[in-house]
């Protein structure tokens, strides 16, 4: 309101300043000071009150800004504030594993078909999907950042690995029996991996289109693997997650001799950084790797993206992959 009064008042010394000049110079520069003198003070009022608000919203980010300096995560540390306070030590992990979401992005170990978590902490930042008896329709995970992709971020202790997708091997424990992840059609979309490493899996359909890699190596060999879907009757509910920033994804078949089932795994638009994408003990009945980027030592003889000859596939579309010398992600 008082900037169309400024210009209302501007206009009307316009239209008689000039004959007020005429008549008396002196009247008419100590009306035009007064003017000035008017506009200025506006002028330093919305100054001092813009000042403030940039200061009210700097403190009002201080308690996530620590937060974030202690390690925790952005989700975590958005769920803490605005759960209302910073809980102590003693009752984190029940009050995280309470409100904690596969759907909102929470990180924690989720068996299907729970959308809440089974285990969940502060200090726990990997993003985890157990499967085992219990087929799911869909699972689809986009928009994420792994590893050390972002700010104050680390890869679990003792990991290596920023993206482990499939089953898992007998030697991870005598007593567990070799499993694999069977998976109607399987989507790895957009991914930025230092390198990507696919292994010991059967697949129908395989199609490898559009990948850029500082170094690639695929040697998949022909076999007879069949054409698979996962039906499984009252099956758990489509898992759906999109945006977030962890230390590590994980879907593994993790029940000894019980292979996971998901009808449709979709995984696009992730950024990682600090380790390797690991997709191994897969069965599918397509798999499709699409416009991926895949590198980071800026060296062509080293191999960034690697399908191994363990992988068998039926029908292999195989086009459009080039390699391209590429430097380490950069921190986001």
């Amino acid at each position: 309101m008082w900037i169309a009064e400024i210009f209302l008042r501007l206009l009307l010394a316009l239209e008689f300043g000039w004959w007020a000049f005429l008549r008396s110079p002196l009247a008419a520069y100590r009306k035009a000071q007064y003017w000035r003198d008017w506009i200025m003070a506006k002028v330093d009022y919305v100054q001092s009150e813009s000042a403030k608000w940039r200061a009210a919203f700097t403190m009002a980010k201080m308690p996530y800004t620590i937060l974030r300096s202690f390690g925790l995560s952005p989700q975590l540390a958005a769920s803490l504030l605005i759960g209302g306070s910073v809980v102590g030590t003693g009752v984190v992990a029940a009050e995280v594993l309470e409100g904690s979401s596969f759907a909102r992005g929470d990180p924690g170990i989720y068996t299907a078909p729970l959308d809440t978590p089974v285990f969940a902490a502060q200090e726990y930042n990997t993003l985890r999907l157990d499967l085992g008896a219990t087929s799911v329709g869909l699972v689809e995970i986009d928009s994420i950042s792994l590893g050390t992709a972002y700010t104050g971020s680390a890869l679990p202790s003792g990991e290596s690995n920023v993206i482990i997708i499939g089953g898992l091997p007998t030697v991870v424990d005598p007593a567990f029996t070799e499993t694999y992840l069977e998976v109607g059609t399987m989507y790895v979309d957009r991914w930025r991996c230092e390198t990507l490493a696919i292994t010991n899996s059967e697949i129908h359909n395989l199609i490898i289109s559009g990948n850029a890699s500082d170094g690639q190596s695929i040697a998949a060999v022909a076999g007879v693997p069949r054409n698979r879907g996962i039906n499984g009757g009252n099956r758990a509910d489509d898992m759906l997650t999109s945006g977030g920033y962890y230390d590590q994804l994980k879907i593994t078949s993790a029940s000894s001799g019980v292979n996971g089932q998901i009808d449709v795994l979709r995984l696009t638009n992730i950024y990682s950084k600090g380790g390797g994408c690991v997709i191994d003990r897969v069965k599918a009945g397509t798999m499709e790797i699409t416009l991926n980027e895949t590198g980071g030592d800026s060296d062509l003889a080293t191999k960034a993206f690697t399908v191994a000859t363990s992988v068998i596939y039926k029908s292999f579309t195989n086009t459009d992959n080039v390699e391209v010398s590429m430097a380490v992600p950069a921190i986001q």
